[in-house]
């Protein structure tokens, strides 16, 4: 009887030593540049108990969160009876009193919580850690995938805004990808629906602008219709939405079209002194009215950031909160934060064919094994070779010549070494170049001085 070939949970992937390598060069540069604007590393467990994760997410977003049924019987705390009576969400209350974490912002805010005397304000924390969703698998949704945030907590400054977006046009510039970001301010969402006359229907107006890319204008008029905006209200709409020129052109009409709402034109100044910070970035950044983001935490500025040269879908966002601590009932804290999508990201290096050489991984060099006595002398010589920072391979048998240069092509290993007994009486390196063929006898100083370069 044939056994079944082994699998992995739908919504899941393994990664090879290829795409780690990749991925690896996807974190890093993202870790390098976050320390280099002082912002310090922390990790949260990847279970969290469910009553930090519960109701934090709307009902939608509980349903999506993965449970972890409690150790030993149960099922012990619930009767027949009420096995029969109780609802799904209900048995699994008592089933079940930890999940895996939904995302980092809510284990953060928890986290800053419980160690608030601990921390100096203001805070400012990156994490790069996988979350969960039971959500349905389907092509660029998956469950179990990695999140790249940085937040600042505990400052009002609208600097803090001006050295996120710092930071990720210096991220794209080092992955060498054009982007363009965009940034908007809730408060003038917040100041248009008050003008409209429609301030209790906030969360239906951003909810509709926010798809603009997807459904068009003419499906945002019929979402904004349905969520019980009048059509003089929804034709009020119409030039906010199609709003075009410079930053400052807009900048100008949307402080007419505000002057009533106090909110709004506060709003405008927040997002002309970012601006006007930023006049030096290599990547263009605009005013998009109709940027809105989801997340209804949102206060202040919020950001999202598109590839020009790839059809896809954002690949970065953000925005400021002013209660991100509130929910564990230490109000007040305000922040602002971001998030790199890693894995829409490697979809566009991949694409753009934009990742460096380098990151393919494994062995720069590889020793050919004639031997015994000569895979002991390899040894030696790749001990030197390691210590100069040369990632280096000594071919583990003492097999046939074509077996070991098939591995090197296989793992496209670029140089290989040869080293016989003539070899080793003269003190020298037969290297050759698995590129284009070329081989150099050299001593071991040369070898170094050519990889290491």
């Amino acid at each position: 009887m044939a056994t079944q070939k082994p699998s992995i949970p739908k919504g899941t992937r393994d990664f090879g030593p290829v795409e780690m390598a990749r991925r690896n060069y996807i974190f890093n540069t993202i870790r390098d540049v976050y320390a280099l604007y002082g912002y310090r590393q922390i990790e949260t467990p990847s279970m969290e108990n469910l009553s930090t994760l519960m109701g934090k997410y709307g009902e939608e977003g509980d349903k999506l969160l993965f449970k972890i049924l409690n150790s030993g019987d149960f099922t012990r705390s619930v009767s027949t009876q009420q096995y029969e009576e109780m609802t799904a969400p209900q048995l699994a209350a008592k089933f079940c009193e930890k999940g895996l974490r939904y995302d980092l912002t809510v284990p953060f805010a928890r986290y800053v919580v419980q160690h608030r005397e601990e921390l100096q304000m203001p805070f400012k924390r990156f994490q790069i850690q996988p979350v969960w969703r039971a959500d349905r698998p389907q092509k660029g949704r998956y469950r179990e995938f990695y999140q790249c945030d940085a937040d600042v907590v505990g400052s009002d400054s609208l600097l803090n805004e001006v050295e996120l977006m710092q930071i990720v046009d210096e991220v794209y510039h080092r992955f060498g990808v054009r982007v363009e970001i965009k940034i908007n301010n809730r408060k003038i969402l917040t100041g248009i629906a008050e003008v409209l006359g429609a301030a209790d229907r906030i969360v239906d107006i951003t909810v509709a602008i926010d798809k603009f890319d997807k459904i068009g204008l003419e499906g945002v008029n019929k979402e904004l219709l349905e969520g019980g905006l009048s059509q003089e209200q929804v034709d009020m709409l119409q030039p906010i939405i199609t709003l075009s020129g410079t930053n400052a052109d807009k900048l100008a009409t949307m402080r007419q079209v505000l002057a009533t709402s106090e909110t709004g034109l506060k709003g405008c100044d927040e997002v002309e002194f970012v601006l006007g910070q930023l006049t030096d970035l290599r990547s263009p950044i605009s005013l998009d009215l109709t940027l809105a983001r989801g997340l209804n935490y949102y206060t202040g500025c919020i950001f999202e950031v598109k590839a020009l040269d790839v059809e896809i879908g954002s690949i970065n966002g953000g925005g400021r909160y002013d209660n991100l601590t509130g929910i564990f009932g230490m109000p007040g804290l305000s922040g602002v934060g971001i998030s790199f999508g890693a894995d829409r990201i490697y979809d566009v290096l991949t694409q753009l064919d934009l990742f460096p050489k380098e990151t393919q991984g494994g062995a720069r060099l590889l020793f050919i094994n004639f031997g015994e006595k000569e895979a002991a002398y390899c040894l030696q010589l790749a001990r030197q070779t390691r210590h100069a920072g040369i990632p280096t391979e000594v071919y583990p048998d003492s097999a046939k010549m074509k077996k070991q240069m098939q591995y090197a092509n296989a793992l496209q290993v670029p140089y290989v070494a040869l080293v016989g007994e003539q070899e080793m009486e003269e003190g020298l390196i037969a290297l050759k170049d698995m590129v284009t063929g070329e081989q150099l006898m050299l001593t071991i100083e040369e070898v170094i001085g050519k990889l290491a370069n």
